[in-house]
């Protein structure tokens, strides 16, 4: 189906559409993210997706932002004919999104992150090959360099992922390896996300986590606009500078637009090609609490807990490669993240649902 339109319409530059693009699970949080910046680039999109973890109504309001039509296929990326259906009349390139996406629920039920990450991702390349669709650009994650043995990690570090999540990705991210080098000609683009968090600057879309926010900054910000009570702080007791885990967060524009460059480069450089997405600078949980309070003007009352399973104590990206070959680089602030983060859910205290 196609999603309504609005009458609100973007300059776009005149001449030939740069091509068609078919988006796994385009209506979550990077996906739609995403679909906007594909649409306001000129590429044609389809999105697919089974709306586990995705709202219908994200992709509208993206139509609303860019003041251009989505293809939409509700489907699951096990099931091969819905791939199919969503292939249907062109692609020219993939960006696969869709997957089970939590460290901790990854520990408790393995074999179904194990089944839908990997599962979804065998059926992609069969129905790509059998409609001839040669480039890719897919959402890894910088959970396969487990517990690195430095910081910052760059591309060519370890491969050792410590939780299922991070193995599921790994082994996704060996699939499309092999498939590339069994083909002439086939491209892939392996982007490996740190921490991706924030908002568009609108506010009409952000991140809106089905259940209990598996990550930091959503859960930081319910509590803040006062549907949680208070966060639990996973570990107090990290070899890092205030005792709580160090991660790598980055705006979630600044990563979808690093999807258009993927893109680019794929179709300039066959093989198979990994890229850290991070901005190169560790920040504390602590360290976000405190951000999130500048930005919103509230107190967030925490707790803390144990460690949570599969969790690393530091995790920071050197995004070198990135700005060298694709050409990107992450450009908007922690406190940007914040405060866009914070006009989001204060717009939206209860989501897309609201």
């Amino acid at each position: 189906m196609t999603l309504s339109g609005s009458n609100e319409r973007h300059e776009r530059t005149p001449g030939r559409s740069p091509g068609r693009v078919l988006v796994t699970g385009g209506a979550g949080y990077i996906g739609s993210h995403t679909v906007l910046c594909l649409l306001q680039a000129g590429f044609a999109v389809t999105a697919i997706d089974n709306l586990s973890n995705g709202s219908y109504e994200a992709l509208r309001r993206v139509e609303r932002l860019a003041g251009r039509t989505v293809r939409f296929v509700e489907g699951d990326m096990r099931c091969r004919d819905d791939v199919i259906d969503a292939l249907a009349g062109g692609v020219d390139a993939v960006i696969h999104f869709a997957a089970l996406k939590a460290v901790g629920e990854s520990c408790t039920d393995p074999l179904r992150y194990f089944d839908n990450n990997i599962g979804g991702t065998i059926t992609l390349l069969q129905a790509m090959e059998g409609a001839g669709v040669a480039r890719l650009v897919f959402s890894s994650s910088a959970t396969v360099y487990g517990d690195p043995e430095r910081v910052p990690v760059d591309e060519d570090a370890s491969l050792r992922a410590a939780n299922p999540y991070g193995r599921s990705k790994l082994v996704m991210e060996q699939l499309i390896g092999d498939w590339c080098r069994a083909r002439d000609g086939l491209a892939a683009v392996l982007l490996r996300y740190f921490n991706p968090v924030g908002a568009h600057p609108s506010g009409i879309i952000g991140e809106d986590p089905a259940g209990v926010p598996n990550n930091l900054m959503p859960y930081v910000a319910q509590v803040a606009v006062g549907r949680r009570h208070r966060l639990e702080v996973f570990g107090c007791d990290y070899p890092t500078r205030d005792g709580t885990g160090v991660r790598d967060y980055l705006h979630v524009m600044d990563l979808a637009e690093a999807h258009v460059k993927a893109l680019e480069y794929a179709s300039r450089h066959p093989g198979c090609e990994a890229f850290n997405l991070g901005t190169g600078r560790g920040t504390s949980v602590l360290e976000l609490v405190s951000a999130f309070e500048s930005a919103s003007g509230r107190a967030i009352p925490f707790e803390f807990a144990g460690r949570r399973p599969g969790d690393v104590a530091e995790l920071y990206a050197d995004p070198s490669r990135a700005a060298a070959l694709l050409g990107w680089r992450a450009t908007r602030t922690l406190g940007e993240m914040c405060a866009d983060t914070w006009r989001w859910q204060t717009a939206n205290p209860m989501g897309f649902t609201a």
